[in-house]
Order: C-alpha cells, then structure tokens, then sequence
C-alpha cells in the first residue's frame, strides 16, 4: 500500500492557506505567498498537499480555489473508492469430499474463520463457517467419517463478491449477513459457476481503517 498525500489533520499554516483560498479565490501562490510574508517556495509542499488532498484546486494561468469539501467529506469518498482488490486475502479452500475432522485442523492451522469449499474442477460448492464445524463437532459420530458436503452453506445460497466490487458494499454485506467474510471470485472459463481467487474479511475491513487512521491506503 502507498502513503497518500492526504492529511485529515492540516496544520495551522495549511489552515490558514484554505482560508484564504475560501475567502480570496480564485488566487495565486505568489499571492498566497504574500499575504502570508511568505515565498511562494516555503508554500509550495503545503499547496501540493492542499491539492492532492482535494481541499484545493488549481488551474493554469488562473489559480487556486476552494473545493468546498471539509476533511470527511473528502474521507468519505476515499472510502467509496476503494475495491476490493485493495485489501483481500488468500483464500483457503478445502475440497467437497474432505472431512469434518480435516476442516476443523485446516481452519486452526490456517487462523481463519471461514473455508471454501470447491469440487474437483475447483468450482465453489460451499462454504464453512466456525459454527457450522461445531455444530457438528457436537454430535456424537466419528468426524472423520463425515464430509464437509454435508453440513456446509451450498450454492445459490452463498453471498459472493468480485475484485472490482466497493469494500464499503461488501462491509454493508457482511453486515447485513452477519457472517464474518465473503469469497472473492471470477467467473469459470468452462461452464457455470465460480473460481474462489480470494477472501474478504472483518479483518479486511479493520486494516482499511486503521490505514486510514495513519493515512496509509492506496
């Protein structure tokens, strides 16, 4: 992930700058420069992180105004703007025929909270969740006997996304599901179905706000 240039928390300087752009734009960096006592140098990295930001604009032969937006708004459609694809993680996948058994010791060897699983062409058939390997830990049969076809969530009623999809509509799904990640997939070159080529998870959503507590997203 890249730093971003934007700053949430400007500096006294950088708040004095947009307030003169508020007030006198469209306006100059050398007239910025000198109602500041100022050269136009020493506010230069200032102005480009203003502009990067989205506080301010600029344009040739013109100069800089006021975009209007404050600090959350520009938060917020950073947020909007971000796919999936920024913050997956590799997928764990067990096959159909495995056992209960070999999917309990996969998901605590892994530290994952969900698998999923696939037939023999790689398609996704299902998923597993913590509650339902112990659900079937409860009972009393041999769970090395039992495949994980038989107790796992089965297609069509498995909530998916794509690469491209926003991470802010994915968190709502995750929400709204109560479920603790979704299968990150592509369509299969034969037939129907979906390829498993990633995960998104609460853990996901957590490290995108942390990045964006240290302004550290893409």
């Amino acid at each position: 992930m890249l730093k971003a240039v934007e700053t949430i928390e400007l500096t006294n300087r950088q708040e004095h700058i947009v307030d003169i752009v508020k007030q006198n734009g469209p306006i100059t960096g050398e007239q910025i420069a000198e109602r500041l006592s100022l050269t136009r140098a020493t506010l230069r990295p200032d102005l480009a992180i203003l502009t990067m930001a989205g506080y301010l604009d600029a344009r040739p032969r013109v100069g800089y105004f006021y975009t209007g937006k404050t600090g959350t708004e520009l938060l917020g459609e950073k947020v909007k703007n971000i796919t999936v694809r920024h913050y997956q993680s590799r997928p764990i996948v067990v096959q159909e025929s495995s056992s209960v058994y070999d999917a309990i010791c996969t998901m605590f060897l892994e530290d994952v909270g969900t698998l999923f699983v696939t037939d023999k062409q790689t398609t996704l058939v299902g998923v597993l969740s913590r509650k339902d390997l112990l659900r079937a830990s409860l009972g009393k049969q041999a769970l090395e006997s039992i495949p994980v076809s038989i107790i796992m969530t089965r297609m069509p009623n498995i909530t998916v996304c794509k690469e491209d999809d926003l991470i802010i509509e994915v968190a709502k799904k995750l929400i709204n599901k109560q479920i603790d990640g979704l299968p990150i997939v592509q369509d299969v070159d034969y037939g129907s179905g979906y390829e498993v080529i990633g995960r998104i998870t609460k853990t996901n959503i957590t490290s995108l706000l942390v990045d964006l507590a240290n302004e550290e997203t893409i």
